[in-house]
């Protein structure tokens, strides 16, 4: 489980991703973390949208499409030539809103995952 002390140390120690920190009237409201990836299809790099958040009671107030449009701007900004995140498949309310921004589901994609007794197993040979 993460911490805030992992957190830190992964944003700006390690810098292994970066953040966006949304604020209104100078208090915080929303975040978006996000790290570089790369397409040996496209041969070129990308962003993937590890995690955006808005408050509930900020929300439907323009925020989620002002960090979209921000990272977009970013992504084209850095010469990169993808913008990627996936949403659970219950979370209509999310999906509506990237079908909104112009998203396309890639449904031939499934996401894997090795955590790390898997990796340990695997990586020992076992």
């Amino acid at each position: 489980m993460g911490t805030p002390a992992i957190l830190r140390d992964s944003l700006f120690g390690r810098r292994d991703a970066e953040a966006l920190l949304v604020e209104a009237d100078g208090e915080p409201v929303g975040y978006a973390i996000f790290y570089t990836t790369f397409s040996t299809f496209e041969c070129r790099s990308g962003i993937w949208l590890e995690d955006v958040y808005v408050r509930p009671e900020h929300r439907r107030g323009g925020i989620g499409l002002q960090i979209m449009e921000h990272l977009a701007a970013l992504a084209l900004d850095r010469g990169h030539v993808r913008l990627e995140w996936c949403a659970l498949e219950w979370n209509e309310p999310a999906l509506d809103f990237y079908a909104k921004l112009g998203a396309r589901r890639l449904d031939d994609w499934r996401v894997l995952r090795l955590e790390v007794d898997g990796m340990r197993s695997l990586a020992s040979g076992a």
